[in-house]
């Protein structure tokens, strides 16, 4: 007998991981603003040193909110096999530093760069699902509606900015479970075996016309349910008006990403371990 396939794991976003960290605890705008501050890090010091910091922070923080080994998604193969294409072909770049074996010499230049854009993805990736698996959805439009509030000044509609944000929120893993009843059912639907490419080919437009069809009318319902359930709590309005500030741990993490910002800023500038 064989053995029983192991499931592939989905994608896990938008649903906090049960607990009551320290991690779990913060204000949303601070991880919010914790986001935007290492994001603009990286963007300006993409190197070896300040994504190791923040991966090794990334992976800290996890440790400190409890956050299981079976949220991370199951990783495909054809992914794999892009990444391996991706470095092949990148290899080909050649440049600075180089290796001579045989007295053949391969420069790494490029190799390097792509790890280096890799590396750099799945951090910020990381640190995206760590806010995703930390936040109730609840405390985002609050939080985006304050950190806004500068803007009132501009007449700019902040608060039935972060209502879109939360609504969107809300509804994109309602969606995703939609979708994937209603692609599951077309599976399990008889179909009579097409014998002609033409017959396969206009098989799949109907079905993608029907999928689409079906996946719309899903949405207007649910916005629907959604809008009636907003009505009878009082409006959108109360969605960004619930209480939310910060408190003394968000200063203490504020604090923390400032050092690491300046450490990494430190290394790359003012020291010879700073690669171009």
């Amino acid at each position: 007998m064989s053995a029983p396939q192991r499931q592939p794991r989905p994608v896990v976003l938008l649903r906090p991981v049960p607990g009551r960290t320290a991690i779990h605890e913060l204000w949303a705008g601070t991880k919010l603003l914790v986001v935007a501050i290492i994001g603009v890090l990286l963007t300006l010091y993409p190197g070896w040193v300040p994504i190791a910091l923040v991966g090794l922070f990334v992976l800290l923080t996890a440790k400190i909110a409890h956050i299981p080994r079976g949220v991370l998604p199951s990783v495909p193969r054809w992914l794999w096999f892009l990444l391996f294409l991706g470095a092949l072909t990148a290899s080909f770049a050649g440049g600075a530093p180089h290796l001579t074996v045989a007295s053949v010499d391969f420069g790494l230049g490029g190799l390097l760069k792509f790890l280096q854009i890799t590396v750099l993805s799945i951090v910020l990736l990381g640190l995206g699902g760590l806010v995703s698996w930390t936040t109730n959805v609840a405390e985002v439009a609050p939080a985006v509606a304050k950190i806004g509030r500068p803007l009132r000044l501009l007449r700019l509609p902040v608060d039935d900015y972060a209502v879109a944000l939360a609504l969107a929120l809300r509804a994109f893993p309602m969606l995703i479970d939609e979708f994937r009843v209603l692609f599951a059912a077309r599976k399990l639907r008889p179909r009579d075996p097409a014998t002609t490419a033409r017959e396969r080919h206009r098989r799949l437009n109907a079905e993608i016309i029907d999928l689409l069809a079906a996946a719309v009318t899903v949405a207007l319902r649910r916005a629907d349910e959604m809008g009636d359930a907003i009505t009878a709590r009082g409006g959108a309005g109360q969605i960004s008006a619930l209480p939310s500030r910060p408190k003394w741990p968000d200063a203490v993490a504020f604090a923390a990403v400032l050092v690491l910002c300046a450490v990494s800023v430190y290394v790359e500038v003012f020291t010879p371990l700073a690669t171009t």
